[in-house]
């Protein structure tokens, strides 16, 4: 099962690719449980996904939270909060 991830604005600098697929393993259930397997890779995307960053994640181009749950074929869009002015 995969899926696919894009990455956006500084994510994408971060991480040197516009986008990956991903191997979905069976325990990554939701939003928050990608995100912590995208730490856990390490090296950019440890420092991309750091806890302590804020990111937004859409998911088949919704806006999703840490629950929303993700499976096999979906589109999951990473990207910096944005502010306007």
């Amino acid at each position: 099962m995969s899926i696919r991830i894009l990455y956006f604005g500084s994510l994408r600098e971060e991480m040197g690719i516009p986008g990956e697929m991903f191997e979905l393993p069976a325990e990554v259930k939701d939003v928050a449980n990608l995100r912590a397997r995208l730490i856990a890779r390490g090296g950019a995307s440890a420092a991309a996904f750091d806890r302590s960053k804020a990111v937004r994640v859409a998911v088949n181009q919704d806006l999703a939270r840490n629950n929303t749950p993700i499976k096999a074929d979906d589109e999951i869009a990473f990207f910096p909060p944005v502010t306007g002015g």
